[in-house]
């Protein structure tokens, strides 16, 4: 350990470190501190593993192996030049052994064998020393390589930091080759554009809430004053002031629980319940063919078969009300050849509801808007016949379809009015012991959840 310490208040001695994340006792917590030890360790097994194969290919080398052929001795049964002749004299009577000749093979054989070790022994030891020296250029190495890889996500982790719910239109913009690291960076920039346009959804959401929020209570604040304001006031105009004030309240109370059932709509789980949008369709529709303003209403037209679905019955329910309400609401009058129609069934496997209905023209670039809340197109959406609607029907249909994980998509026709229709996912498989029930053909199966039986085809036609 480098660096200098010093003792705290507490005892404790602190010290600066070669590297960060390295502390006595603990694993090293920096990124680059991990990949660092990492292309080390890589580098000391690989180059060990050189190494000893190095030696042992040296260690097995029989060209450098001590043998009798290879020394200047002989095997003791070759003759020296000129032995013949300094032994007898005679060229012909073959080899004369020359006494100590074997003694010196031997000895000459043990020098060879102990100056190879030697050499293997040398060659081990400078073969360590070089790989403890390359361990420590590795790691230095490793840092700097370490070092630059990660360069671009700290630049990435400083340009969040700086990235607020008050500037969530900067990104991070990171060019270059189209890499791990550019797509993290796109990835990233992508849930800023969808944490900016949630944010700014809630902002409008809250603005449009006060602002419908108090327009009840302004109207009731006012009808209030200019009655005691009046001296001349009476019985009558008193009690039509109370019946004002009422009805401002009224239309507060409805928009608060729309609001609820918005909220309620937007949680993860809901209820789960076998639900059929047949049964609930043909309980919803209106039964005297008046509009939700005041007159005749449009003529309602339905083709209900058996669509079942596994989901919340109160939240399905207010689903397919809202879009019956908001179909006959923004419509014309029957006299006028207003319609509309209502169509369940199933598509796929798949529950589904469409609803179409006549009536203004709504641009088809806007069609989205209106699913989002307080959003109305057109200025009959803005100020209606009865200005019952709140904004939210739409809304509170999409936040519905969304926990119960369907999908809802609406078109402009081109005549006028609107065409919506949502899909529901396919229910789930049944229990086993009731597929097991089914599959034996028990006359005494348990029904799903009690349910009526299904409904049969159903064509009405109201006007």
């Amino acid at each position: 350990m480098s660096g200098t310490g010093r003792v705290g208040g507490t005892g404790v001695v602190r010290g600066r470190f070669p590297f960060p994340g390295a502390r006595r006792g603990r694993r090293p917590q920096s990124v680059r501190w991990r990949l660092t030890l990492l292309y080390s360790g890589l580098f000391v097994v690989t180059g060990a593993v050189l190494l000893a194969l190095t030696y042992a290919l040296v260690a097995d080398d029989q060209s450098l192996a001590v043998s009798g052929s290879g020394s200047g001795a002989g095997s003791g049964e070759r003759p020296t030049p000129g032995e013949g002749e300094a032994g007898t004299g005679d060229t012909g009577s073959g080899p004369v052994v020359k006494p100590g000749a074997g003694a010196v093979e031997r000895y000459v054989r043990e020098r060879l064998a102990v100056q190879r070790n030697d050499q293997l022994h040398q060659l081990l030891i400078e073969s360590g020393i070089a790989l403890g020296v390359m361990v420590i250029a590795s790691l230095i190495l490793g840092w700097l390589v370490a070092g630059r890889v990660l360069a671009p996500l700290r630049d990435m982790a400083v340009a969040a930091r700086r990235i607020s719910a008050d500037d969530l239109h900067r990104r991070l913009a990171v060019s270059g080759p189209d890499d791990e690291l550019k797509v993290l960076a796109d990835t990233f920039d992508d849930l800023l554009a969808r944490l900016e346009g949630a944010f700014e959804a809630q902002r409008r959401f809250v603005a449009n809430a006060s602002h419908e929020l108090r327009t009840p209570l302004t109207l009731q604040q006012a009808v209030v004053d200019v009655a005691l304001a009046d001296p001349r006031a009476d019985a009558a105009s008193l009690r039509a002031a109370c019946l004002r004030v009422r009805a401002a309240g009224q239309e507060q109370e409805r928009l608060i629980e729309a609001l609820l059932t918005l909220a309620r709509g937007q949680r993860a789980e809901p209820e789960r319940e076998s639900v059929d949008l047949a049964v609930l369709a043909a309980e919803l529709l209106p039964q005297d063919g008046s509009g939700v303003g005041h007159g005749p209403g449009p003529r309602v037209d339905t083709e209900l078969t058996s669509a079942p679905l596994v989901g919340d019955p109160h939240l399905v329910g207010r689903l397919v009300s809202n879009l019956l309400e908001n179909a006959v609401r923004h419509n014309v009058p029957q006299g006028a050849g207003g319609w509309v129609t209502v169509w369940t069934g199933v598509v796929d496997g798949r529950a589904s509801l469409r609803i179409a209905n006549s009536g203004p023209v709504v641009p088809a670039d806007q069609v989205g808007a209106l699913f989002e809340p307080f959003r109305r197109v057109g200025v009959e959406r803005v100020r209606g016949r009865s200005r019952e609607g709140a904004g939210l029907g739409l809304s509170i249909v999409a936040a519905i379809v969304g926990a119960h994980g369907g999908v809802v998509e609406a078109r402009a026709r081109g005549e006028g009015g609107l065409w919506v229709e949502v899909v529901f996912p396919p229910p789930p498989p049944l229990p086993s012991p009731l597929s097991a029930a089914l599959e034996r053909g028990d006359p005494h199966r348990p029904r799903l959840g009690g349910a009526a039986p299904e409904p049969p085809l159903l064509k009405r036609r109201r006007g």
